[in-house]
């Protein structure tokens, strides 16, 4: 195993047809190691997962490699509505761009809430590349739970206060974000969505994280996830825990996340 000193975040700029996409690097100190990379929430980016991608690169190891989805973030602004298949979309035109262009041959994923679903369809459709996979908070299909949660988002959005702190992430893009967000999730269009069909098609390591208070999914999304991928997989439901546990437990789901990757693949 080749060590190295583990230095500063660098930024890495990916090219699609539609746009120019952010990347950050967290170098890890194992070389050898395959990078985790990381997949956000519906108004998540690089800049909201804080610190957390650097104590993931220094409690595994592994460099860690978080990017703004299209229309998030850095990365360039998108127009016009998701299509109900986004999720399956970001795994199908998005992320084979990254990879191509990060040299990413081998690679583990960990994604929360929607970036969960979108990390199972990464799984599955580029089984040749991933070492294991781990969801946080992830939603396996659009529970009552998950629409009420996200009407009541939508009631706090109503305040000016709470739409300008989502500039500061994503500046004029803020609006898109938003309604990419709540619009699709609310709409008729994608209420049938699930994970059903792709799930079994994901035959690596999976390690299902959720919070017993998560508000916007109950724990039937885990207990599915978990049930429904071919590979072995583990659940862990984290007591008196939210939606967002690398912000709420950043070093417990750190060395969940640490223990996970180090331990050997089972036979």
């Amino acid at each position: 195993m080749t060590r190295r000193t583990a230095g500063q975040p660098d930024d890495l700029w990916v090219t699609t047809p539609q746009g120019r996409l952010l990347a950050r690097r967290w170098p890890g100190i194992d070389a050898g190691a395959a990078p985790l990379v990381l997949l956000h929430d519906s108004l998540g980016c690089i800049a909201l997962w804080r610190d957390f991608p650097a104590l993931l690169a220094r409690q595994t190891g592994r460099s860690v490699i978080a990017y703004d989805r299209l229309g998030f973030g850095q990365s360039d602004r998108r127009t016009g509505r998701l299509s109900p298949q986004f999720i399956e979309e970001e795994a199908c035109e998005f992320f084979p761009r990254l990879r191509e262009q990060l040299g990413l041959e081998r690679f583990a994923l960990f994604g929360h809430s929607v970036g969960g679903g979108m990390a199972v369809h990464c799984a599955a459709l580029h089984a040749d590349g991933c070492e294991a996979l781990i969801t946080e908070s992830a939603q396996a299909f659009v529970e009552d739970r998950t629409r009420s949660g996200i009407l009541q988002a939508q009631a706090a959005f109503q305040d000016p206060q709470e739409r300008e702190r989502l500039r500061r992430y994503h500046a004029d893009k803020a609006d898109w974000v938003l309604d990419a967000w709540i619009g699709t999730w609310l709409s008729p269009q994608f209420a049938s969505w699930s994970l059903d069909a792709v799930l079994p098609l994901v035959r690596c390591r999976t390690l299902v994280l959720h919070g017993s208070d998560d508000e916007y999914g109950s724990r039937v999304h885990p207990e599915a996830i978990a049930a429904g991928v071919a590979g072995p997989a583990r659940l862990e439901l984290l007591a008196d825990t939210r939606h967002v546990p690398h912000r709420e437990h950043p070093a417990q789901v750190a060395q969940l996340a640490a223990d996970f990757l180090a331990a050997a693949p089972a036979s």
